[in-house]
């Protein structure tokens, strides 16, 4: 029999009360994403001040390279370098604040959401496929904050350090807009945290008996052209080097993909 919970969405309920189920757990997961977006808000400072650290040079990720480059004895991280970004609306630089308030908010209530998203269709659920879907929706959920992680501390200050400080020529200055940074740093974080996921579905498609380690190891020529393709997709930039630090994560979870199955 499907499992019952406390809001009441059993196997009885008719489609409209299965509606209005579903109503109450989205408007509870507004209200928590309003909340913790207009906490962000108010906490302007701390908030920019974590979005924008990946543009300066003491940033954990260059202190990292630079320590490496004294150990090796070697420059592999160049000069020191400084980017500075500018705003071209009148208006941008607040609407940039909300935008950045509510999408911070809505990760901070990730996990409320998808507790409220689990309680809604567990009860379809019998006992050992509610068992797998907690498992994968725990793995789903770290696996994506793990790719935003990456993105944050690795592929992003590695494309801005190459692209903020490329110039064709010196009488070239590059002006970065705010909005650019913003946009590109979302589009990269969204989009590792979803790559991040080939684990758990290469996990899941085994389980369904879709999938082996067999077939992936067959068709792994064929996964890197795939992986090129929606690298290139992705990428918010046009140029070689953010397509290849894009796809390098990808083809390594390919790789991992394959022991997990095995």
């Amino acid at each position: 029999m499907p499992l019952e919970n406390n809001n009441g969405n059993d196997g009885s309920m008719s489609f409209w009360e299965h509606l209005d189920v579903l109503r109450t757990a989205i408007i509870k997961i507004v209200a928590v994403t309003l909340i913790c977006g207009i906490v962000a808000f108010v906490f302007k400072e701390s908030l920019f001040r974590m979005v924008l650290a990946p543009k300066y040079d003491d940033f954990v990720t260059y202190r990292w390279l630079f320590q490496l480059s004294e150990l090796l004895g070697a420059d592999i991280t160049g000069s020191r370098f400084n980017v500075e970004l500018i705003s071209t609306g009148l208006a941008q630089q607040f609407v940039i604040h909300v935008k950045t308030a509510l999408c911070f908010g809505a990760i901070c209530a990730s996990p409320y959401i998808i507790y409220q998203l689990f309680l809604f269709i567990a009860p379809a659920l019998y006992d050992v496929e509610r068992h797998y879907a907690t498992r994968v929706f725990g793995a789903g959920y770290l696996m994506f904050l793990l790719g935003m992680a990456v993105c944050y501390f690795l592929i992003f200050p590695l494309t801005f350090r190459f692209l903020g400080t490329y110039q064709v020529s010196t009488d070239v200055a590059n002006m970065i807009t705010l909005e650019s940074y913003i946009s590109t740093l979302f589009t990269m974080s969204l989009s590792m945290g979803i790559v991040f996921e080939i684990p758990v579905m290469s996990w899941l498609l085994a389980k369904l008996g879709i999938i082996n380690s067999a077939i992936l190891a067959k068709y792994r020529k064929h996964a890197v052209v795939a992986i090129l393709i929606v690298a290139a997709i992705i990428t918010p930039t046009s140029d070689i080097f953010t397509l290849l630090v894009v796809a390098l994560p990808m083809y390594l979870l390919y790789e991992f993909s394959i022991v997990i199955v095995r």
